[in-house]
């Protein structure tokens, strides 16, 4: 192989290496976040995953039914660090959500604050929404 054709490979290489670091999205991209919401629910799961943590509420609406609410929130480490170890949420216990609701109308939000049963609240992000 030659050196020029090395190079290009290279330089290729290097180039599809950053296409994952494109692809991250700035939250106000998912979020409206010139509307910020207050969801209660029940909590069914946390998942204390990388790159962003979910919490998944179950919210009866008035008529009776439940819709899953799935909450996006930064990633375990740091919620770890924040205080938030796996055994610190009861499933089945009434959480409230402070955040911003996804703009395609889903279920779905970033969960900004977190109210425990006992109404001591835990912020979870302080940024930017451009970020």
């Amino acid at each position: 192989m030659s050196k020029r054709t090395f190079s290009i490979l290279a330089v290729c290489g290097l180039l599809m290496a950053a296409v994952p670091v494109a692809a991250h999205h700035a939250l106000a991209a998912q979020y409206d976040m010139d509307k910020p919401i207050e969801i209660t629910g029940t909590l069914n799961k946390m998942e204390f995953i990388n790159p962003h943590s979910m919490l998944h509420l179950d919210v009866k609406k008035a008529d009776g039914a439940v819709t899953t609410w799935v909450f996006q929130t930064t990633n375990a480490g740091s919620l770890r660090s924040r205080g938030l170890a796996r055994n610190a949420l009861e499933q089945g216990a009434t959480y409230t959500v402070k955040g911003f609701a996804a703009r395609n109308g889903n279920p779905m939000g970033f969960l900004r604050v977190l109210v425990f049963p006992d109404k001591k609240e835990m912020t979870f992000w302080f940024g930017d929404p451009n970020d």
